[in-house]
């Protein structure tokens, strides 16, 4: 059972189907990640497990594409003024330690328990992770929207405010994006934790994004577009750490990442025309569709385990089916809501300066 971990990965097989779907999971994962910043990875990762990639594979190919896609679409981002790039690199230095970490553990899981281990502990990471992050911010993006409707604007969090009250001498910083001084021995923790789960399931979003709006005080527009940063940062260092053990199947980051860069460059453009609590509801929504879509297949992985009695084949069939289904539907669900966003935003943006150019005579 304890074998070298090189020596015990086998790649699947890539047919035309495959990479089709692939490329088509890239662009949802690239137009989910200029939308939100969260990197895409709560897609792409479930979405290569359902379609047979090891849990470990999964997250080391993952991350491998995540570190130029982010770096595009922090670029595209940086040009709107959304990105905080000094919050960005400090977050990152401490978030690559988190990584590097996390990938250590990775290892030790596939080495000691093969890849029913892995995939297990991928998905019930997932599943915990998906379910606390995911209703939290669905309830904030409800909240929000009845601030919207009250007109009241992004408001910040009271512990964010505490955070910033606090002065420890030779540790404070002053970042644009939250118009105050932080201590760095706040952001160390928040960072490690980013890279601790970036290197665990490939998402570190789900940490980095709301720890800066509700920890840090930052406006979700820019929390999202400097997360991009964190994500570069975080996808170069655990890119190198998991090749090293032979992990990273290049073949999937590849046409993930071509797929992505065409999605990442309309996400990052939607934002512009959507309203802050739009960006945290379509991040709730497909948090808790993916969340179904692995814990279908929990059971599966802990009958492999023998944790569980043994699954008949067609239970097998019928888990790995819904669990596949789950995805695609959170994909076409992702995907609907960014898009109608985004059309309805252009087009309240088109009233509004024709408005005005009808109040100026000018049409």
């Amino acid at each position: 059972m304890h074998e070298a971990i090189g020596e015990s990965v086998n790649f699947i097989h890539l047919d035309a189907i495959n990479i089709i779907y692939l490329f088509i999971v890239g662009f949802v994962g690239g137009l989910v990640s200029g939308f939100i910043g969260s990197g895409g990875a709560f897609v792409l990762t479930p979405a290569m497990m359902s379609m047979g990639v090891p849990g470990i594979v999964a997250v080391a190919s993952n991350m491998c594409h995540k570190f130029p896609k982010s770096l595009v679409g922090a670029v595209k981002r940086a040009r709107y003024g959304q990105v905080d790039v000094k919050l960005g690199i400090i977050l990152g230095i401490s978030a690559e330690a988190g990584v590097l970490y996390g990938a250590h553990i990775q290892e030790n899981i596939k080495k000691s328990f093969g890849d029913a281990g892995s995939n297990l502990y991928v998905s019930l990471a997932f599943v915990v992770v998906l379910g606390i992050v995911g209703s939290f911010v669905l309830w904030d993006a409800w909240k929000s929207y009845r601030t919207r409707n009250d007109g009241g604007g992004e408001k910040v969090s009271r512990l964010a405010l505490w955070v910033q009250s606090i002065n420890i001498p030779w540790t404070m910083i002053y970042f644009k994006s939250l118009n105050a001084k932080v201590s760095v021995l706040f952001t160390i923790p928040l960072g490690f934790a980013t890279g601790m789960l970036a290197a665990t399931i490939a998402v570190g979003g789900f940490i980095g994004v709301p720890s800066m709006i509700y920890v840090l005080g930052a406006p979700s527009l820019m929390a999202s577009a400097t997360e991009l940063v964190i994500a570069f940062v975080m996808g170069l260092g655990g890119t190198f750490k998991f090749a090293l053990s032979g992990l990273v199947d290049i073949r999937l980051a590849m046409i993930i990442l071509a797929g992505s860069l065409f999605g990442i460059q309309l996400g990052a453009i939607g934002t512009t025309y959507v309203k802050p609590f739009m960006i945290k509801m379509v991040m709730g929504v497909i948090m808790v569709i993916v969340l179904f879509s692995r814990a279908l297949m929990v059971p599966v992985y802990l009958a492999q385990l023998k944790l569980i009695h043994p699954l008949g084949d067609g239970m097998v069939k019928i888990l790995k089916t819904a669990s596949f289904g789950i995805m695609a539907f959170a994909l076409i669900i992702g995907v609907f809501i960014i898009l109608r966003a985004m059309w309805h935003g252009r087009r309240a943006e088109q009233e509004i300066v024709y408005n005005e150019a009808l109040k100026h005579g000018k049409v």
